[in-house]
């Protein structure tokens, strides 16, 4: 290793100092942030970005950059520093309008806002998980379309995370998940400060750990974070490691150079104030004006990334260039792989199903689509929270995603493929959060379409996942299977409730609830060509293939009419789902009453809302319609579609242990009380009250059941 010259050291000096600088006086500035992490981090995040991270600033989107996540979020004016010293899309101005209204530095890191961004972070934990899937989407792309000789796909993921990182158990998740596939081009720095916002961590940090990573077959390092000597050796030992991930714990000092605030808890997440801003910048040589001033030769220093990134750029695009020429076939598809097109004909072979044929549950529909489209498609991959016989999203002779070290006699699978890194069935065990924070950064890293299924009352445990899909624009795809009470003889505890509501709540989330095998088709190619994330809900049970003979519309319009009447329907009856077919047969039973009434089938709200007013006028009626609506689900949040003469029938309680059919009666998901809660609503309760009667098994008319039938 060179030992550093004097100037040299004083331009290293000035260009972490800079970091600082702007750090700190971006804070102060807004008088709202972290100063902590960036004060203490610069060091390490300087020698990564100066001499290890391959990027170029002129050309964020370059495939084959190394990635970089700050999962420490909260110092997000580290990386905002880091973006504009180094050439990126981001002005002085940018920095000196940190955390104000429209500006391109945000409080916390947002993809797709700020260019260089590659994951949104700041809940703690969700950038750790996230870098693992940039790490197994590399190695996958690279498995599949490197050849011997053209190694066109080879970069790293690196990231800084920190003590509140490692706590959080979607992080612990995703560790397992990374050391079980021996993920050697994924290296962490562990800016591990020892504070949290509240206290010293060793207050809630007890454990030993570099044992605990260790344990999940990590390579791990212990370095002085503030020796960029140190830093710079254990980054060069931790890309020699294949085989696996490598984390380097760096011991730094929060708020490094700041006399009376360094090394406390009350520096991490408050601005240094005027006085403690100058007496830093004296401590530690910089001058104290202009604010956010940086040296010009630290400047140069800095701006050498564009260059640089310009060569790397220019030599990757010689070799993949040989590589067409090489492997033309191979050529054109990652072409196509890294532009995100589809290839033509890609949805041929999704099956379709008559209305003789045998009823079918959504979700083994879903398994035969996946898996006549899946080839077609070839960086479309995913799996399941150990639930793939059940979730029915295995692809079959796909391979497994496993190391190629790894023992077949070890390991098993269902797929039937072999296992290596170029496998399409992704093993994430019972770990859900760490699952759907994967499947974001496999997105995030793009030249992928990922999917992740478990049953959707464990959608919870990944929650927070679909709402940072949702924030940073993803294309994640979330399959959750088993999705009403019909699950039945699990009980509540498996019986979702409240689940399709809530992520329906989740701004830019598209989800669908296909009522039988023809609309899950739709829902596939819809989910598919979106640029969003798609969560599709699936049953466990059987439905009957829906005839749609005389419906106008279809998936793609979100709601459409599936059944009609002769002139204006007397009640409309909208419906998703596996309570479609219930409000066809509820129709046929109010035919016997002479009530003509229409059937909505709805099962995505978000396609809906974008049709626009008329369009949802043609289809529900005008406002005054008597309208029903029918989901196996909380009936919260269904007034918007009953206008001002409606009702719904839905599920406020929590299911039971039993059949599902008798459950769902129980519940009050019968033909016969639909017909009942529409004959309410047009004035003709005696009737409704001898249907009721007639579901109840003859108790007292107009006793109402477990569930809902709350008018609007």
């Amino acid at each position: 290793m060179a030992i550093a010259t004097n100037q040299q050291t004083t331009v290293q000096t000035q260009a972490i100092n800079a970091i600082r600088t702007l750090s700190m006086d971006a804070v102060q500035a807004a008088n709202s942030g972290h100063p902590g992490l960036p004060l203490g981090a610069a060091p390490m995040a300087y020698v990564l970005w100066q001499e290890f991270l391959k990027h170029n600033p002129h050309d964020p989107s370059w495939p084959d950059r190394d990635r970089f996540v700050l999962s420490a979020g909260h110092g997000s004016m580290l990386l905002y520093s880091l973006l504009h010293l180094t050439g990126y899309d981001l002005s002085l101005e940018d920095v000196q309008s940190f955390r104000k209204l429209g500006s391109k530095t945000p409080g916390h890191p947002e993809r797709g806002h700020t260019a260089g961004v590659e994951v949104t972070t700041g809940p703690l934990g969700q950038g750790f998980a996230n870098g693992i899937g940039m790490a197994i989407a590399e190695a996958y792309l690279a498995a599949t379309y490197n050849r011997p000789g053209h190694e066109i796909i080879d970069h790293h993921t690196y990231a800084i995370v920190s003590d509140g990182d490692v706590m959080e158990g979607v992080a612990f998740e995703a560790a397992a998940i990374a050391g079980m596939l021996k993920l050697g081009k994924l290296i962490y720095l562990y800016d591990q400060n020892h504070m949290t916002l509240a206290a010293t961590a060793n207050l809630t940090l007890g454990e030993d750990t570099g044992a605990r990573f260790e344990a999940l077959g990590w390579h791990v390092l212990s370095i002085d974070g503030m020796d960029i000597d140190a830093v710079r050796e254990a980054i060069e030992t931790a890309k020699a490691e294949t085989e696996r991930p490598s984390i380097i714990l760096a011991r730094t000092i929060i708020g490094f150079g700041s006399p009376n605030k360094a090394n406390t808890f009350g520096v991490h997440g408050s601005p240094l104030g005027p006085d403690e801003v100058r007496a830093t910048k004296e401590n530690l040589g910089i001058p104290t004006e202009p604010a956010f001033y940086v040296p010009e030769e630290a400047g140069r220093h800095f701006h050498e990334a564009l260059d640089r990134g310009a060569e790397f750029q220019a030599q990757w695009r010689v070799r993949f260039d040989a590589y067409k020429q090489a492997f033309p076939t191979e050529g054109a598809e990652l072409e196509m792989v890294f532009a995100g097109t589809m290839p033509e004909g890609w949805d041929a072979d999704i099956p379709t199903w008559k209305t003789d044929d045998k009823p079918v549950a959504t979700r083994k529909a879903s398994g035969e689509i996946m898996n006549a489209f899946y080839e077609k498609l070839p960086t479309f991959l995913g799996g399941s929270a150990d639930l793939n016989p059940s979730t029915n999203t295995v692809l079959k002779g796909g391979g497994d995603f496993q190391h190629p070290s790894t023992s077949g006699e070890a390991v098993q699978g269902l797929s039937g493929g072999p296992l290596s890194y170029g496998g399409r069935n992704l093993h994430f065990g019972i770990r859900e959060h760490a699952m759907g924070a994967i499947v974001n950064g496999i997105a995030a890293h793009g030249g992928t379409i990922p999917f992740a299924s478990t049953f959707l009352v464990f959608s919870d445990y990944l929650r927070p996942t679909l709402r940072l899909a949702a924030l940073s624009h993803l294309k994640s795809i979330f399959v959750f299977t088993h999705d009403s009470v019909a699950v039945g003889e699990d009980g509540p505890t498996h019986e979702p409730v409240e689940q399709v509501m809530s992520i329906r709540l989740i701004p830019e989330v598209t989800l669908f609830r296909p009522a039988d095998a023809n609309e899950t088709a739709e829902a596939w190619k819809l989910a598919i060509t979106s640029d969003r994330s798609s969560v599709l809900i699936l049953s466990r049970q059987d439905l009957s293939i829906l005839d749609r003979s005389g419906s106008r519309g279809d998936v793609s319009n979100g709601g459409y009419i599936l059944a009609d009447t002769d002139g204006a329907p007397d009640v409309v009856l909208i419906a998703t789902g596996s309570e479609v077919e219930l409000a066809v047969m509820a129709r046929d039973l109010l035919a016997e009453n002479d009530i003509r009434a229409r059937v909505v089938s709805l099962p995505s709200w978000e396609h809906f809302e974008r049709q626009g007013a008329a369009w949802k006028e043609s289809v529900l009626g005008p406002d005054g319609t008597p309208r029903v609506s029918i989901e196996a689900g909380t009936t919260i949040g269904w007034a918007r579609y009953l206008g001002s003469r409606g009702a719904s029938v839905g599920i406020d309680t929590y299911g039971a242990s039993g059949p599902g059919k008798d459950v769902l009666a129980k519940l009050g998901m019968t033909r016969e009380h639909v017909a009942a809660t529409a004959l309410r609503l047009l004035g003709r309760a005696d009737e409704a009250d001898a249907l009721d009667a007639e579901f109840l098994g003859g108790e007292a008319a107009g006793e109402q059941p477990s569930g809902s039938d709350g008018h609007s």
